[in-house]
């Protein structure tokens, strides 16, 4: 009977080392088909925790803050939006980011963009242009931001129109008013003085349409809305001309006085009777008489002292 006790007790030991082992076994092959994903993240630029190597690497600083004053308070902040299997998130006056939400062991995660410069346009400012992101075959990418009125600040849209340019919707009540994307208000009173001086210097026709948006430009790159691609090359010979014409309103100056001597100029070829219409040399013969009286004009100590 005792014998029967102890193999029935036994018995009853005996399973369990088994069901351990058979335990163990299970765990580890569902672990093996199991993967722990972390998201990376959307702040990898900044973040202290991550090691060196497991950051975003941007390749430039971002452009200092700036444009409307009320856009200023987006600064640190980010908004995120996910779309099919990307994560977007982007922190304005800073850099926007791209997420691939895969199992896949090399899912993309990249920097779609460094805050750059503003896009402007007619006195309006119309996106933010987020550039040298990640690289893309030959070139890097880059994000426009659009805005769009909204109750409420988010992303809303994503779209890549060409390879590696994204352009993405941002929604936010700081676009409502009809006047809070005006460029002017946002200058200085120095710099809004010389944008006053190029629309009436355009108006009177003393500069081309062409001279007045180069100025206009010199003008935005001084505010900081854009970001300047002049290449600063080293000219001594022209250094003491190009001082004397450093501003517009020297350049207005000059062109006037030069005015005024044309007019003088006229005015003494009309008082001694000399035609000052290039139409009359077309005629033939009278190009040997034109040259003999500007040579005696270029001598006649007569007209020169008649200033």
């Amino acid at each position: 009977m005792r014998a029967m006790q102890r193999s029935y007790h036994g018995a009853r030991r005996l399973p369990r080392p088994w069901v351990v082992c058979v335990s163990l076994f299970t765990f580890h092959a569902l672990a093996g088909k199991m993967k722990i994903v972390e998201e990376p993240n959307t702040f990898g630029l900044n973040n202290p925790f991550l090691a060196q190597g497991s950051r975003l690497q941007p390749r430039v600083d971002p452009s200092p803050v700036s444009g409307p004053a009320h856009f200023h308070r987006l600064a640190g902040k980010c908004f995120s939006l996910t779309e099919s299997t990307y994560k977007y998130e982007l922190c304005p006056f800073h850099n926007i980011t791209q997420h691939e939400q895969s199992f896949r062991w090399n899912a993309y995660s990249g920097i779609l963009g460094i805050w750059h410069e503003w896009e402007i346009a007619n006195d309006t400012f119309t996106g933010m242009w987020m550039r040298d992101g990640d690289a893309c075959g030959t070139r890097n990418r880059e994000t426009k931001v659009i805005f769009v009125c909204s109750g409420s600040s988010k992303l809303a849209q994503v779209s890549e129109p060409s390879t590696c340019v994204y352009w993405i919707t941002f929604e936010t009540p700081l676009v409502c008013h009809p006047h809070s994307l005006l460029v002017y208000p946002t200058l200085s009173e120095k710099l809004q003085r010389e944008w006053d001086e190029a629309e009436q210097a355009r108006y009177e026709e003393l500069i081309t349409e062409q001279g007045y948006n180069n100025l206009l430009k010199d003008i935005l790159e001084d505010g900081g809305l854009l970001k300047s691609r002049k290449v600063k090359e080293k000219q001594p010979e022209v250094a003491a001309d190009s001082e004397t014409h450093n501003s517009l309103k020297k350049c207005t100056e000059d062109f006037q006085k030069q005015r005024e001597e044309i007019e003088r100029l006229h005015a003494l070829l009309t008082q001694h009777n000399i035609p000052i219409d290039p139409k009359q040399n077309d005629a033939k013969g009278t190009v040997a008489t034109t040259a003999k009286d500007d040579q005696h004009l270029r001598g006649d100590n007569g007209i020169l002292n008649l200033r």
